[in-house]
């Protein structure tokens, strides 16, 4: 997605700098994390999912400048005022706790440093179909289905309250065009067969919209928001 190249801009990374990527997963973003600070810096993976941290392992073996930990980004192997850059990418609308998870990154965050957020608002989802009534539920029931559907939009204000001030926000439209590549992210199959056997949905609109959606054309999308801020 080309969030990602706006959201390195963003948070600008520099040869030399400390980078934390809490909830690394896999290792998607390492590398090019790594290529950015250097041989004198070094970045610093943390993920609680010991299956994520095994394949982060193994993408980033022979970079000496990156580190793996196990942690929660709710309580972090850090010690404080320890790294120059945090991110979080797609993780915060999971935690059970936001607000602690932003004091959290502060804390290991040295004074001047930079924490970059990338996050959906899920009560955006909008799905184009002349049955409007069943879009906006397959809509509400997807977005029910996240623990913190609109942590999006309220990045500013929890950072803010954890006493950052705001470098950027920058709203993100992700749209979709194609009935695979949209079944893929937002589950139109999988979601609305858990909303018709959740009661949200008759079997027949459900079944009814997904056809029209099969044969297309495919206009469906949500607001992602970009928000950087300093410590």
């Amino acid at each position: 997605m080309d969030y990602k190249q706006r959201f390195a801009a963003a948070l600008d990374v520099g040869p030399g700098q400390t980078v934390l990527d809490a909830g690394c997963g896999p290792a998607t973003d390492l590398a090019h994390l790594a290529d950015a600070v250097g041989g004198e810096g070094k970045v610093i993976g943390v993920d609680r999912d010991t299956r994520m941290l095994a394949e982060a392992r193994f993408r980033t073996a022979g970079r000496s400048n990156v580190q793996l930990l196990q942690g929660d980004v709710l309580g972090l192997p850090l010690p404080d005022g320890s790294v120059d850059r945090a991110r979080t990418d797609r993780v915060l609308q999971h935690v059970p706790d936001p607000a602690g998870a932003v004091g959290e990154v502060r804390r290991v965050l040295r004074r001047g440093g930079l924490f970059g957020m990338a996050e959906p608002d899920w009560d955006t989802l909008a799905v184009a179909d002349p049955d409007v009534d069943t879009s906006r539920q397959f809509a509400r029931f997807v977005a029910g289905r996240v623990r913190n559907p609109t942590i999006g939009r309220e990045l500013v204000h929890r950072c803010v309250r954890a006493g950052f001030r705001i470098r950027s926000v920058e709203p993100v439209a992700v749209l979709f065009r194609d009935f695979g590549t949209a079944d893929e992210i937002l589950g139109l199959r999988r979601n609305s067969a858990r909303a018709v056997r959740a009661g949200v949905l008759s079997e027949s609109d459900a079944g009814a919209w997904l056809r029209r959606l099969t044969g297309g054309p495919v206009v469906a999308g949500f607001t992602f928001y970009l928000v950087v801020a300093e410590s």
